[in-house]
C-alpha cells in the first residue's frame, strides 16, 4: 500500500537513542495512515532489535517495518531504505535525534505547495549531553553537532549550502532520476567517512533542481561526551578531508584540484578567525579551528 511519507531510520549500535527517535515520529500530529517507518539495522551488535520489537508493540497503530542490511555502511543502509519504501516522500532522520512537534505535517504541506521542489531540510539543534566545551565555536558546532539554522523563513538553500543528511526529505523520483547514495562515501561501522549527502545534492544542483530550508522541519541532535574527545575530533576532521578527496575525484580531476584551491582559501579564512578569537580572549576556539583545518587538509591530500 502506497503512503504519502516514508520515514527512514538507518541505525548502527544506537540503543541509547533509537526508541526515543522512533517515538518522536509516532507522537506526531499527522495521521498514522499517511506514513510508514522503515528502520534499517546495519548490523548492530547491541539491543537494537529488541528495542524495535518493543516499539512495534507499544505503537501498533504505526506501520513499522524492521529490516537488516548486511552490507556495512550508511549509504548501503540508506539505499536499502529507498528501495524498500512505499512513500511518495522519503524522509531521512538520524537515529540519535528527535523531531520537532509538527515535523511530518510541515513536510507534507511543503511538498504540496511547492511542486517544483525536489528536497528540503530544516534546523538541526545540537544537544550536548555533558555541556558545551569551551573550544566550541559556531564553526565547530556545525562540525560536531551538525548545527544548522537559516532563520524562521522558508527559502532555497544557496551558495553550496544543503540540508543535513540526518534531517532531509526527498521526492522519491529524485533517486530514480539521479541515482542512489554513493556507497564509497558515508559512515561504515566506526569509520567517519562522510560526504554522501553532499555528493547527492551536487547531482541535484547540476540537474537544476531546487531544495529548500523548511524552518518547521527541525530535529534535536544528541551529542555524547565521546564525540568531544581530541581523538574523535582528529578522526572526524581527517575523514572530512578524505571524504572530499574521494567525492571530488569521483567527479573529475579538475573537481579535485578545484577543491584543493578552495582549501587554500579556507586556510586564509581560518587564520583570520583565529586572530579574531585570539584578540577577543577566546584562543581555544581559534586553536581548534586551525586543528580542524590541518586535519582536513591532510585527509584531502592523502597525508
Amino acid at each position: 500500500m502506497e503512503k504519502r511519507c516514508s520515514v527512514i531510520f538507518c541505525t548502527y549500535n544506537r540503543e541509547k537513542y533509537i526508541y526515543n527517535a522512533l517515538k518522536s515520529i509516532a507522537g506526531q500530529d499527522y495521521p498514522a495512515g499517511n506514513y510508514e517507518i522503515v528502520l534499517i539495522n546495519n548490523n548492530s551488535t547491541d539491543s537494537t532489535e529488541e528495542i524495535c520489537r518493543q516499539f512495534s508493540q507499544d505503537f501498533p497503530q504505526i506501520d513499522f517495518r524492521y529490516l537488516v542490511e548486511t552490507n556495512q555502511g550508511l549509504s548501503y543502509a540508506r539505499n536499502r531504505g529507498v528501495q524498500e519504501s512505499r512513500g511518495e516522500i522519503l524522509v531521512f532522520v538520524d537515529d540519535d535525534a528527535t523531531v520537532f512537534e509538527h515535523y511530518l505535517s510541515s513536510i507534507d504541506t511543503f511538498f504540496s505547495q511547492y511542486p517544483q521542489a525536489m528536497a528540503c531540510g530544516g534546523p538541526i539543534v545540537p544537544v550536548y549531553e555533558t555541556g558545551e566545551p569551551k573550544w566550541l565555536s559556531h564553526y565547530t558546532n556545525a562540525l560536531i553537532g551538525g548545527a544548522l539554522y537559516e532563520g524562521e523563513e522558508l527559502k532555497p538553500f544557496r551558495n553550496g549550502r544543503f540540508p543535513g543528511g540526518g534531517n532531509s526529505a526527498f521526492r522519491k523520483e529524485v533517486f530514480e532520476k539521479y541515482g542512489l547514495f554513493n556507497v564509497e562515501l558515508g559512515r561504515k561501522g566506526t569509520s567517519l567517512i562522510g560526504a554522501e549527502e553532499k555528493d547527492l545534492y551536487d547531482r541535484l544542483t547540476r540537474g537544476g533542481e531546487q531544495f529548500f530550508y523548511l524552518p518547521q522541519m527541525g530535529i534535536y541532535h544528541y551529542i555524547p561526551a565521546k564525540k568531544l574527545t581530541k581523538e574523535y575530533f582528529k578522526n572526524l576532521t581527517y575523514s572530512i578531508g578524505k571524504s572530499e578527496r574521494i567525492r571530488t575525484k569521483s567527479v573529475s580531476a579538475a573537481a579535485y584540484y578545484k577543491r584543493i584551491f578552495q582549501e587554500v582559501i579556507k586556510w586564509g579564512a581560518s587564520y583570520l578567525l583565529f586572530a579574531f578569537y585570539f584578540f577577543t580572549l577566546r584562543p581555544s576556539k581559534g586553536i581548534k579551528l586551525l586543528q580542524f583545518r590541518w586535519h582536513v587538509t591532510r585527509g584531502l591530500l592523502g597525508g
